[in-house]
């Protein structure tokens, strides 16, 4: 019989854990029950170096039920590493796998779903959001500008989609084949090519805490997001580049022109303008460009992606 764990990254989350997984294992036992699945179907959480009763909470959970397993960071390695040391450590064991924020905004009842798509012979399902009303404005028109943009720059992205899905053992497999650091998870999985399918569902407010990607981080990994997967930036800079090379042309011409006609007059206005948007322009390019330089930096250097501290199996 095949095995289903539900891997859950976990970032300082010990108001919402308990619940969390005492949901999920009644939804677990759901879905084993309707499609006959392995009774040790299971549960696994990654703490991502959390600072508060997470990891007490976790081995805790372990010692009531041995389906709940557990890995623990050395420190914070970030939510894309915690999902990443999941999928690896549970494709060892199972047959599919459904990776869900600790917090259960996304519908774990959709579950139920996504194994019956997989039992149809879909290897990937995303979990697709059909609204954002619990966002708010500023929240749901970046998001949407995020999402065009990279259309835009040619990335394969599943609109509302964030990181709740269900992976068969092959596609997992050839994920994790993908060996570079600065990784963007929900953009990279499109890539694999296998059949996939969407369920759709409505994100439901915290139970508690707060959230775990506030203003600044959300930006950052927007910003990963597009450097990780399209080089359109660099081009960008290219197209620039030739448009500021033609103006300047434009403007010999026009410097010469009138020069010859006797019209000339000293003044520093056009030219501190000109000294300004160029050196700007300069200064954007060389900001780009090494961004990339530093994610290829980080990329030969073969640092491992995270350390895991402890593990309860």
């Amino acid at each position: 019989m095949e095995k289903l764990t539900i891997v859950i990254p976990a970032y300082n989350e010990e108001e919402v854990l308990a619940s969390s997984v005492a949901s999920l294992l009644t939804i677990e036992d759901q879905v084993v029950a309707a499609y006959t699945l392995a009774t040790d179907s299971d549960i696994l959480i990654v703490d991502d170096g959390s600072s508060d009763k997470t990891w007490s909470l976790i081995d805790q959970l372990h010692r009531q039920n041995s389906r709940v397993r557990g890995l623990r960071f050395s420190r914070n390695f970030g939510h894309q590493q915690a999902l990443i040391a999941g999928l690896t450590e549970a494709v060892k064991t199972a047959d599919l796998m459904v990776t869900i924020d600790a917090d259960l905004q996304d519908d774990p009842d959709k579950i139920m779903a996504m194994v019956e798509q997989y039992a149809n012979g879909i290897d990937i399902v995303y979990g697709v959001r059909n609204n954002r009303d619990t966002d708010t404005w500023f929240k749901r028109t970046t998001a949407g500008a995020f999402y065009g943009l990279l259309k835009h720059l040619g990335v394969d992205l599943i609109p509302n989609h964030a990181d709740f899905r269900l992976m068969s053992r092959r596609s997992v497999e050839t994920f994790l084949s993908y060996h570079e650091r600065n990784i963007f998870i929900r953009g990279l999985v499109p890539k694999l090519g296998y059949p996939s399918a969407s369920v759709y569902y409505k994100r439901t407010p915290r139970m508690a805490g707060e959230s775990k990607y506030p203003l600044k981080k959300m930006l950052a990994f927007a910003w990963d997001g597009i450097t990780s997967l399209t080089i359109a930036p660099v081009r960008l800079i290219l197209i620039l580049g030739v448009l500021a090379t033609m103006l300047a042309v434009i403007m010999l011409i026009y410097t010469v022109s009138v020069k010859v006609l006797g019209l000339a007059e000293h003044g520093w206005s056009s030219l501190m303008v000109s000294v300004w948007f160029l050196g700007g322009l300069q200064m954007i390019s060389l900001g780009v460009i090494g961004e990339y330089i530093g994610k290829v930096t980080t990329e030969v250097r073969h640092r491992p992606r995270y350390t895991i501290q402890n593990k309860l199996q």
